[in-house]
């Protein structure tokens, strides 16, 4: 098992995108989307006959200090990555499928300090939320670039992430292309939604945020159906989120809106 670097997202895509990714859009929308992130390391695998049997991108390599995410794979190629990487760099955490994930794990033959379990749905027929919320969805535009700037940190925090990263450019780059949405109450916003541009047929929706002092209200559910309604007409064939499983009241509100689970991942942080 042969595993290629690549710095170069023309020379990725040719490689994995066109053979590989593509052969199963739902299973590597995170790969999918990642694509057009700035400065992504990726790496593809052969088994020696020329054709791709996996793949994973590093979104911003250090140095030294990595953390993988993963696309499908079979267990082999997560093991010779995991040997491969051993003597590469430090792996700080990873990404994937969870039985990907947790072979490429004990390969590694290191110890989870955290994990974040999280369920990948697709949508079948969109069910608008019923009573629908007061308000309406629109377009977000340059003047709420401020306000999505800010609900991105506070999303952030709530998973996890970097509170303190600047998501200015990831804001200006959705509101470019017409894929946040805002639902608004009264000319206030309330909350907000976005979609991925539209990769081998697929587009992802993330983030959905509703500020604290506005959940439980509907909002979120209606916002996430307008942006996957506007995800569809953009040419999307398959509309997939994630969820976080130790979120149930998420992961309900989802299915009522019409999307049906299709597989589990999970986020091991190894710091």
């Amino acid at each position: 098992m042969t595993w290629h670097l690549t710095e170069d997202p023309e020379a990725f895509r040719a490689a994995a995108v066109r053979e590989y990714l593509a052969a199963a859009p739902d299973r590597n929308t995170a790969l999918l989307t990642q694509l057009d992130a700035p400065g992504p390391r990726g790496w593809w695998a052969e088994p020696g006959d020329g054709r791709v049997s996996g793949a994973f991108l590093v979104p911003s390599p250090g140095p030294r200090a990595w953390a993988p995410l993963l696309g499908t794979m079979p267990d082999a190629a997560a093991r010779a990555l995991a040997a491969r990487l051993s003597g590469a760099a430090e792996v700080t955490g990873v990404r994937g499928e969870s039985a990907t994930v947790e072979v490429f794990t004990a390969a590694l033959g290191r110890s989870p300090a955290s994990t974040r379990r999280m369920r990948l749905f697709r949508l079948g027929e969109l069910v608008p939320p019923h009573p629908a919320p007061p308000g309406r969805a629109r377009v977000a535009g340059r003047d709420d670039v401020p306000l999505a700037v800010a609900w991105m940190r506070e999303f952030a925090r709530d998973i996890g992430e970097d509170p303190d990263a600047d998501y200015t450019a990831n804001v200006e780059g959705r509101v470019a292309d017409a894929r946040l949405h805002l639902w608004e109450v009264a000319g206030e916003p309330v909350a907000m939604a976005s979609v991925s541009r539209v990769v081998a047929g697929q587009a992802r929706v993330s983030p959905v945020y509703t500020p604290r002092a506005h959940r439980a209200r509907g909002y979120g559910g209606a916002v996430t159906c307008a942006v996957s309604r506007a995800a569809v007409g953009a040419g999307a064939e398959r509309v997939l989120l994630f969820t976080d499983l130790a979120n149930p009241t998420s992961n309900a509100l989802y299915q009522r809106l019409g999307y049906r689970p299709i597989g589990d991942h999970s986020a091991v942080d190894f710091a």
